[in-house]
């Protein structure tokens, strides 16, 4: 079997814990900023995990992640 490329985007964009969960930065930080509250973007700066719903297809084009 050949080896299996990595979707180079998503490789940037998500990046595995100890426990091999996907981490990925929020959305909605990159401008506009001003209407947003300050509470709003002090939340978005954290990272969260990918929704159980994705990991499938995410485990998919990350396979060596």
């Amino acid at each position: 079997m050949p080896k299996i490329k990595t979707n180079r985007s998503a490789a940037k964009r998500f990046k595995a814990t100890g426990t091999g969960k996907l981490k990925r930065n929020k959305a909605y930080r990159r401008h506009i900023l001003t209407k947003k509250s300050t509470k709003n973007k002090r939340n978005l700066r954290h990272a969260a995990m990918t929704d159980a719903t994705n990991v499938s297809n995410m485990k998919k084009i990350l396979p060596y992640i």
